[in-house]
């Protein structure tokens, strides 16, 4: 059974460029345009991986990670955090929230692809 990962990401392209190299790459894909309904799908579909982008409209992605921490169902789901504001102390920043991982954009296909797979269980 393929793997499932959510993509939340507020860019059209970006959330169009992540989600088609995962189908690509034999994953299930679950698009989230909005952080504000990343908690409510994730509890849905609960994915193998979340994809956070840090910068969204309403809503950061560094709380959205710590509110998946503190939530029984979400808890044991890695989250990769990607984000084009990187800088000095961000990823520890984000880290510390719960990140399972950290890329900055913009993001190159090959490290995407190996930051996935090392945190998707197998």
């Amino acid at each position: 059974m393929a793997k499932r990962i959510m993509v939340v990401e507020d860019n059209d392209l970006n959330r169009k460029l992540f989600c088609d190299v995962l189908r690509a790459n034999g994953f299930e894909v679950e698009p989230v345009a909005d952080g504000e309904q990343a908690l409510d799908t994730a509890r849905r579909v609960l994915p193998d991986l979340v994809i956070m982008d840090i910068q969204l409209p309403n809503v950061s992605g560094v709380d959205l990670i710590q509110q998946a921490k503190q939530d029984g169902a979400l808890r044991d789901i890695p989250v990769l955090a990607v984000t084009a504001y990187a800088g000095k102390g961000d990823e520890e920043r984000i880290r510390d929230a719960g990140a399972a991982g950290y890329l900055s954009k913009p993001v190159s296909i090959m490290p995407f692809m190996n930051a996935v797979k090392s945190l998707i269980p197998a």
